[in-house]
């Protein structure tokens, strides 16, 4: 599994370098690489937005089959898959949908853990090398934390980069590439490569508003929409903000940094979709071809008859 996160934040950190060569800034990036997630998830956001629709649809056909079956557990559940079927739809669309965003959070994380590799994308022989030699110096071998030795890597770099050893495995562009890396953190007083739980302070902010705006968004949506919250998506609402605070307090300030700017991103994207992609209008639209499909199909029907 942890390979499979691996990948994903080997293929997201593409997404992170580009804009970060730009601004020179990871904070900046970060907001511009999640700019580009969003613009590319948009499509999973609309099948989204109709799945609500679709639901909302159903919700009155599921009490009339809960009430006629109410006895019957087995009958209920066999009823139920038939409307599902018949409305081509899932009631598991919208969790699926909803574990999307964590996902690309966990790939995130590894963009940020393993920047060497999946950020910068620099080989791994050169990188496990560098690593060997950060942990020969003495005394940072006993402070690095073994899942983050990129990172001290990375932090340490201005006062390696100029031995004979650096020299030698990294090229010249390379060793710039990650000196520009190293200069790249700060934003706003913050050092985004400083983990909230080691750090702390104001650090503590990051993970306590990687909660608030998570749990916030949602309620404001949820009021906003009309709607009320079915099976997984209740669960959603609190294990997802509970599960983005507690990965927030204890990796890299980067990774909370994310989530806050793809929360509020996220907001902002779905109240254009609730503008634009009303689920009550497109519960009316999707209605109508439904029943313009019904009637194409007794037309052809009764051409065969």
């Amino acid at each position: 599994m942890m390979q499979i996160f691996n990948y994903i934040g080997f293929i997201l950190g593409y997404l992170l370098w580009w804009p970060l060569l730009i601004v020179k800034n990871f904070g900046i990036a970060i907001i511009i690489f999640t700019l580009i997630i969003k613009i590319i998830t948009f499509p999973f956001s609309i099948k989204q937005q109709k799945s609500m629709a679709a639901n909302q649809k159903l919700q009155e056909k599921q009490k009339l089959l809960r009430e006629k079956y109410g006895n019957d557990r087995n009958k209920l559940n066999q009823e139920m898959q038939k409307l599902y079927e018949k409305e081509n739809t899932s009631p598991m669309s919208g969790c699926i949908t909803s574990i999307l965003p964590m996902l690309v959070l966990l790939g995130v994380f590894y963009s940020v853990a393993y920047p060497l590799t999946n950020t910068l994308h620099l080989s791994s022989d050169s990188v496990n090398q560098a690593i060997d030699f950060m942990n020969s110096i003495p005394g940072l071998q006993q402070s690095s934390n073994a899942f983050y030795r990129q990172i001290e890597f990375v932090n340490i770099f201005p006062a390696i980069q100029n031995s004979s050893f650096v020299q030698e495995i990294f090229s010249a562009s390379e060793i710039a590439n990650i000196s520009m890396f190293n200069q790249s953190f700060n934003l706003l007083g913050f050092d985004l490569l400083s983990t909230p739980s080691v750090a702390g302070g104001i650090y503590y902010a990051i993970p306590v508003l990687c909660l608030l705006t998570s749990i916030g968004s949602q309620l404001l949506l949820t009021k906003i929409q009309g709607n009320q919250m079915q099976g997984c998506m209740k669960v959603m609402l609190f294990v997802l903000p509970l599960f983005s605070a507690w990965i927030a307090l204890n990796v890299p300030s980067a990774v909370g940094f994310y989530w806050i700017v793809s929360t509020v991103l996220s907001f902002v994207q779905t109240l254009v979709l609730q503008k634009f992609y009303n689920a009550t209008k497109m519960g009316g639209k999707m209605e109508a071809q439904h029943v313009a499909l019904l009637r194409l199909q007794e037309k052809n029907a009764q051409k065969l008859q």
